[in-house]
């Protein structure tokens, strides 16, 4: 990256041999959401480092609206607020669910996206107010009703949903932590009492304690 330079090793052994390849001044971006995992030398070597924000449900509403227009299909200023409340901060998911309410809309022989056609058509997707999805819910559902509110372990979790850790901890979990519905703790993952409140369950006495 500084020389502006690739260096080319051929063969093995004692006869290997390597080549430098001049490369042409270059400009290189890279995106990553586990900075983590990039050695530190390499992420040193970039000249600036930026951290991208959640997107607002204003900025959201935005990107729907122009994507109405896009698709050539008329919204209501509500509709997209309704969607992009329940996008879970994020532009393509907000897309995706805005081609599903206006697909419910020309089932329904609709010639505008409606607030109430977006939260029939979300109903169907089973994409709650919050924007939880089914998954999300059994997981808060499996730590509440099987582990009694008690601090659960990943493999464990894991092994109660059916969901692969990898899918766990990179999909569902980031997203319910940003809400308030999970918390890790060092015994485990743990719903919150706003967990409980959202799905209507009344928190055990100890964890009422501990979590009021």
């Amino acid at each position: 990256m500084e020389d502006y330079a690739l260096d080319i090793i051929l063969g093995k052994g004692p006869g290997a041999r390597s080549i430098r390849m001049d490369l042409p001044k270059f400009t290189l971006i890279a995106a990553t959401t586990r900075i983590g995992l990039i050695s530190s030398p390499l992420r040193d070597r970039f000249g600036a480092t930026y951290r991208l924000e959640y997107y607002t449900t204003e900025e959201l509403k935005k990107i729907i609206m122009r994507s109405a227009k896009i698709l050539g299909m008329p919204i209501e200023p509500a509709a997209a607020t309704e969607l992009a409340e329940r996008s879970r901060f994020t532009p393509r998911i907000a897309n995706r669910l805005l081609k599903r309410a206006r697909d419910f809309a020309q089932v329904s022989n609709r010639d505008i996206i409606t607030q109430s056609g977006v939260k029939e058509a979300l109903t169907l997707m089973e994409v709650d107010e919050l924007g939880l999805d089914k998954n999300d819910r059994r997981i808060l559902e499996t730590l509440i009703h099987k582990f009694h509110g008690n601090p659960v372990g990943l493999a464990t979790l894991s092994a109660a949903t059916g969901e692969e850790e990898d899918t766990i901890t990179d999909v569902h979990e980031p997203f319910l932590i940003r809400l308030g519905l999970l918390v890790r703790t060092p015994k485990g993952r743990q719903a919150t009492e706003a967990a409980y409140r959202h799905l209507g369950v009344a928190p055990p006495p100890t964890q009422q304690a501990t979590l009021l």
